[in-house]
C-alpha cells in the first residue's frame, strides 16, 4: 500500500530555502485519519481499507451511527475507501498520522478544483478573442466552427462554452517541503485543487 491520508487545505504562504529564495507552498492538514473498516476478499470479495478524517459531532443518521459503533470508531465528517494489497497489516482503529511522510518525499494530491460556472472561451480556454474597437463586432466570441459539407458536423472536443472547474484534479509529483507532525500539517510546494478548506487525499507517488 503507497502511504495515504486525508486531509484538507488550508491555505497557501511561503517558506525560504537554505539560499534564501522564497518557495511558494501549500498548507494541508493530513491526518490523523483513522481506518474504519478492513474489507477481505473472504467477506467482501476485495482488500481495501475504509479510512475517517475529521470528527462528526451532529448530523450523523442511524445507518451511519450503526456503522461506525459495529467497527468501534469515532463518526468521521470524511470517508474514503482505498483498495490495498492482502498483505496490509493494518485493521479497524489503527491512526494513520503525517509521520508516514518525510521532507523530500514526492505526492500526489486530489480534491475537486473550484467550480467557475459557464464560462465563455476566453476565460475557459484562453482564446484571445477579436479588436475591442472599430465597430468589429468580435469581442469575445469562439468564433466559426463549421466545417463545410464534409463532415457537415461539429467536430468532438471543439473548444466551446461550457461549464469550467467542480472537476476531480490530481497534482502529481509535488515536493514535500516540511512535516509538522506536531501539528499535522504538510507544506508542500507549489498549489493543490480546491479552495481553503476543501477535502483532499494525500498519497505518496508512485514509481
Amino acid at each position: 500500500m503507497r502511504e495515504r491520508l486525508l486531509g484538507r487545505k488550508l491555505g497557501m504562504t511561503r517558506v525560504f530555502d537554505s539560499e534564501g529564495l522564497s518557495v511558494p507552498v501549500t498548507a494541508v492538514e493530513a491526518g490523523p485519519c483513522w481506518v474504519i473498516q478492513r474489507k477481505t476478499v473472504e467477506n467482501d470479495g476485495y482488500c481495501a481499507l475504509q479510512l475517517g478524517f475529521g470528527e462528526k459531532k451532529k448530523g450523523v443518521n442511524k445507518p451511519e451511527a450503526g456503522h461506525f459503533k459495529k467497527h468501534g470508531v469515532e463518526p468521521a465528517r470524511f470517508v474514503v475507501e482505498m483498495r490495498v494489497e492482502p498483505d496490509t497489516e493494518m485493521n479497524a482503529g489503527d491512526v494513520l498520522t503525517v509521520s508516514l511522510f518525510k521532507e523530500g518525499d514526492k505526492v500526489d494530491i486530489t480534491g475537486v478544483s473550484k467550480g467557475r460556472g459557464f464560462q465563455g472561451v476566453v476565460k475557459r480556454y484562453g482564446f484571445h478573442g477579436g479588436r475591442g474597437s472599430h465597430g468589429s463586432m468580435f469581442h469575445r466570441a469562439p468564433g466559426s466552427i463549421g466545417a463545410s459539407a464534409d463532415p457537415s458536423r461539429v467536430l468532438k472536443r471543439t473548444r466551446l462554452p461550457g461549464r469550467m472547474g467542480g472537476r476531480r484534479v490530481t497534482r502529481r509529483n509535488l515536493l514535500v517541503v516540511k512535516v509538522d507532525s506536531e501539528n499535522n500539517v504538510l507544506l508542500v510546494k507549489g498549489d493543490v485543487p480546491g479552495a481553503r478548506g476543501g477535502r483532499l487525499i494525500v498519497r505518496k507517488s508512485g514509481k
